[in-house]
Formats: structure tokens, C-alpha cells, sequence
């Protein structure tokens, strides 16, 4: 287990209450193989050295956050790498039990399964890690599509989720039937139509009176007591005398000269008058014209949510169509040769977490997603996925760092994709990345270009989940053409343990009412962990250092 493994567990375990008991020393490596990696990615066979020896001066030190997949034997100590190699520290890498795990700052491909890793990546002090088959893991990443060598260094939090909101535009409006419009966005602001209710209306059955009281019921010409007044009636009722009352339903149209309308329980209709007990004050039980709104009035502003509420006063105010900002289409491309989709985890393989949550998540987020789709670790496979879709937005899970395996920025640099974010300071999920695809991957609609994106999501669940939240939700807004929320902030009921330079995100539950309420941070939020936020209610915002009670933190609401 890296230190940046070792540093997340502990994080986690400090804040579950429990202790880890010390594991036993790891043996000592004699000699390990050194191998190089070309630009691409590519192992070089012919290189090797002896760690310590001139050609391996690093020794057999690990970059912090560059564990391979696998547990590689040997005291690897990844902060001596760091510091040698410039690395920083990594999620925690995390497998089910008996199953490689890994981690990496630079991004390194994480299994998709639950459980906690059990191995340790070790390497030179120039970035080569180990995986489950002693093959060395590169530390420095692919070329940018600019050219530049040198890593592009991990953004703050906040950071990013401004990076992720500023990237993308509204995509081009459309306009759609009622029907049809759930989910989308308003385009333009919605303005009434007519005046709401259109006329003045009953509120409530019962009598529509003129006049103090009592009340005679109103006849018609030859002498007949007149008939009841009904909604929907399509004929303008006759106009009350002083003293008359007619029996109305409600939602009718309420007849010119009326001053009230008395309920039906609170009426006495005895021979020929209409008593009450209680006289109705005048407009008691009306619902006048214009109450609402006025023919113009602008009901909800651009960038409204159209839910079926809204959906219901546009109808009310004389909609048949909409002008909407439609809901960005996703697809999920699930990668890892490692992940069943069936059954119980056997043969060192484990169940995927993330294809069954990452889709009704992204729905959840306001994308429609029309497909999710498994690929492995299949590079050709990638390429023409991404190279072929029509969607505006790709989410990838695993894969995000530069080892043998990891195929996706390869990938992205065949494609002239632009990276906008290159890892995060945020825990669990620092790996994630976001990118552009180049102009020619770019679909048009009405002469505009439609830009598409990639969002790159951590192996491990909860990383991935991180990534979902900082990334892939803020770009979802900005395509659909919603404001960003603002964040509230919750008091910590409890101490939160810190990363020494990261924000961490933590599943939390809420406590108490008003003055009272409080957030508590729940157990089994480690980065391969699903556990602790299938249960919680928000996951709070915790600064680098840790965030003691009483202290006042962001928190991310969940999209449901």
C-alpha cells in the first residue's frame, strides 16, 4: 500500500472511529527491472538497471500516487519518490479483497469494484510503478495536444467545478411540444398568455349571492327556480339582482353583480330564501380575474427547469409549445478487462460498480443518456467510440492515466482533443479529467457548432462519483443553460480528518433541526467505497487540514 493509500485509509478511518492495526514489513527487492517508456506509452525491452545503480539513481523509490495495479513486493517508500520525482500523493487504490488495487496521482487506471487494495507499486525514482505482473508504470504523462512534455499540474477544487461551468454554452434551442419538454430548459422567459384565472370563477360549491342576505334563488322567465351554474359552461350566466341567489359549482364562471359566494354547508335553503348564520364578507370564495397573473407578466425567467409543475402553468397560461434549451446527450463508456457484469467476483475479476450508477446518475444531472456501453480495455474499440459518437457529452470510467493499459489520453491526443482539467486537489477522485474534442469531431446544427466534451472518471466508485460532482454536473448545467446553484453550508457535528493539501469530499448525515442541525460524517467513505453514501443525505465540501465542530462547511446536495 502506497502512502497516499495508507493517508486515505487512515482519513477514513479515522473518521468511522475505528484503528487499523499496523501491517507487517514488506521483504526487500534485490534487484527490480527498469523499464522505459516512450511517449506513447510504449515499454521499452531493451532498458534495465539496478535500483541504486548509476542507471537507476532513484532507486527503488515510487512516486507518490504512481502504485501500479497489482501488489509488486518490496519497501517501496513513496514520498522519497515524490520527492525525487515530483510526484504527489494518490487516492487510494482499492480492490475487492485478494484483487490488485492502485492509485495514482497522475491519474492511474483504477478498478471499478469495491473492497480495499492490497498491494503496493514500486518504481524508480523517474516514475516507474509496478503492477500484478512486475511491469513498470510510466509517471510521466503523454504528450498535450500542444506538444508540451511536462504535466499540466492538478487544479484546486473550485477550481474546477469554475473550469467545468465555464467550458461549454447553452446548446442551440429548440421548440417543443408540451409533451415533450420534461427535463428541458426554458429558453426564454415564460410570459403569460391571458390573464390567470381568464374570468372571475367560483372557488367553492355552494351559492352565488348578491347582497346582504337573505337571498331568493333566482328564476328564470317562466317562473322556475333557473338552473345551476357548472364550469365549463360555454353561455355568459345572467347578471344577480339585489337579494338573488343561483346555485354554483366550483370553477364556474361567477354571473356579473354577485358579491359573494356562500358554501353549500354554511347555507340554509328553506321554502323560498337562502339563509346563513354567518353572512360571507363580499369577494368571499371568488376568484377574480387576473388574480394570478396579467396577459404578459413573466411567470419564470430563461433557464428555468421545466418540470411538470412548469409544465402545468404553461399549459394554464396558454401554451401549446415551448421554447427549451434541450437536455444534453450523454453516453457512459465502461472500460476495464477486469470487470464482470454478471454474477459474484471469481478468476481475480470483479462486479462493475459504475455502469449500473453512472447512467441514471448522469439522468438525475438533467443529461439523457442514450447508451451505456461496454468496452474493456480495448484501444481500437475507444477510438472508434469516441472518435464516431453524436453525443455531447462522453463519460469514461477508468483509464485516466498513461500505464500500458490506460488507452483513453492516448486517444484523445489521435483525436486532437484539448485537455481543459488534469487532475484535481480533491479526495476521493484527483485523477479525473476533462477535455474538448477537436473541431472536426464537432456535429453542427444550423450552421453553429456543437461541441462535445469527454469527462474522464477515476476507476474506484466513490472517486468516480467525485468526478460526477465536480465535473461532469457543472458541464451538464452549463449545456442545458442552467444557472449554477449556489452552495449552503452545514455545521459539522463532528470532527472531519483533512487531506494536508486537498478538499476532500465526505458523505454525511444530517442531525437535528434549526439552531440544532448538524452534519456527521459516516463510515466507509474510502475512494473504492460505495457504502457510506448510499446512506448519506449530502456530502460535505472539507477543506485541506480537516474541519473541527461547530466549523461551518459547503455542501453538495445529491440530484434527487
Amino acid at each position: 500500500m502506497s502512502d497516499a493509500d495508507e493517508l486515505d485509509e487512515a482519513i477514513a478511518l479515522a473518521n468511522s472511529g475505528r484503528i487499523r492495526q499496523d501491517p507487517p514489513p514488506a521483504p526487500r527487492l534485490k534487484r527490480i527491472r527498469r523499464i522505459q517508456w516512450s511517449a506513447d506509452g510504449a515499454e521499452d525491452p531493451d532498458s534495465g538497471g539496478v535500483p541504486g545503480s548509476a542507471a537507476d539513481p532513484g532507486g527503488a523509490r515510487a512516486t507518490t500516487g504512481e502504485a501500479g495495479r497489482g501488489a509488486v513486493p518490496g519497501g517501496a517508500h513513496p514520498s522519497e519518490g515524490a520527492a525525487a520525482g515530483g510526484g504527489r500523493p494518490g487516492d487510494g487504490g482499492h480492490g475487492p479483497a485478494g484483487h490488485p488495487g492502485n492509485a495514482s496521482a497522475d491519474g492511474d487506471r483504477q478498478p471499478t469494484g469495491t473492497g480495499t487494495g492490497t498491494g503496493t507499486g514500486t518504481g524508480t525514482a523517474e516514475g516507474t510503478g509496478g503492477d500484478s505482473h512486475g511491469r513498470g508504470r510510466p509517471r510521466q504523462h503523454p504528450q498535450d495536444p500542444n506538444g508540451a512534455a511536462a504535466r499540466q499540474p492538478a487544479v484546486p477544487w473550485s477550481e474546477a467545478v469554475a473550469l467545468a461551468s465555464s467550458a461549454a454554452t447553452a446548446l442551440p434551442r429548440e421548440t417543443v411540444p408540451l409533451a415533450h419538454a420534461l427535463g428541458r430548459t426554458l429558453a426564454a422567459p415564460l410570459r403569460a398568455l391571458t390573464d390567470l384565472p381568464p374570468f372571475d370563477t367560483s372557488a367553492m360549491d355552494g351559492w352565488a349571492v348578491s347582497g346582504p342576505g337573505p337571498w331568493e334563488p333566482a328564476r328564470a322567465a317562466d317562473g322556475t327556480e333557473r338552473p345551476g351554474l357548472l364550469a365549463g359552461a360555454r353561455a355568459e350566466p345572467p347578471q344577480l339582482a339585489d337579494g338573488e341567489a343561483v346555485r354554483i359549482a366550483t370553477g364556474a364562471r361567477v354571473p356579473s353583480g354577485t358579491s359573494a359566494v356562500l358554501r353549500r354547508e354554511a347555507a340554509q335553503h328553506t321554502g323560498a330564501r337562502v339563509r346563513t348564520a354567518t353572512p360571507p364578507q363580499p369577494g368571499t370564495d371568488i376568484r377574480p380575474r387576473g388574480q394570478e397573473c396579467r396577459t404578459g407578466d413573466e411567470l419564470l425567467p430563461t433557464g428555468a427547469a421545466v418540470t411538470p409543475a412548469v409544465l402545468g402553468l404553461a399549459a394554464a397560461a396558454g401554451y401549446d409549445d415551448l421554447a427549451t434549451v434541450p437536455r444534453p446527450r450523454a453516453e457512459v463508456l465502461v472500460l476495464g478487462d477486469e470487470l464482470l457484469h454478471r454474477g459474484l467476483p471469481r478468476d481475480g475479476r470483479i462486479r462493475d460498480a459504475l455502469g449500473p450508477m453512472i447512467e441514471p446518475w448522469l439522468t438525475a444531472l438533467g443529461a439523457e443518456v442514450t447508451v451505456t456501453r461496454l468496452l474493456g480495455d480495448d484501444a481500437e474499440a475507444l477510438h472508434e467510440a469516441l472518435a464516431g459518437s453524436t453525443a455531447d457529452v462522453l463519460v469514461t470510467t477508468g483509464s485516466t492515466a498513461a500505464g500500458p493499459l490506460d488507452h483513453l489520453r492516448p486517444t484523445l491526443r489521435r483525436l486532437d482533443a484539448r485537455l481543459l482539467v488534469h487532475g484535481v486537489r480533491v479526495r476521493p477522485g484527483h485523477p479525473m479529467l476533462l477535455a474538448a474534442l477537436a473541431p472536426e469531431d464537432r456535429q453542427s446544427t444550423g450552421g453553429q457548432p456543437r461541441h462535445r466534451f469527454l469527462v474522464g472518471l477515476p476507476g474506484n466508485p466513490l472517486a468516480a462519483l467525485s468526478g460526477l460532482v465536480t465535473l461532469a454536473g457543472p458541464l451538464l448545467r452549463a449545456l442545458a443553460g442552467r444557472a449554477a446553484p449556489e452552495l449552503r453550508e452545514a455545521t459539522l457535528g463532528a470532527e472531519v480528518s483533512g487531506h494536508p493539501h486537498d478538499t476532500r469530499l465526505v458523505p454525511v448525515r444530517c442531525e437535528g433541526s434549526g439552531l440544532r442541525a448538524r452534519i456527521r460524517p459516516l463510515r466507509y467513505a474510502g475512494p473504492a467505497m460505495l457504502r457510506g453514501v448510499a446512506s448519506c443525505d449530502t456530502l460535505a465540501v472539507v477543506p485541506p487540514g480537516g474541519g473541527a465542530p461547530g466549523t461551518d462547511v459547503p455542501v453538495l446536495d445529491l440530484p434527487w
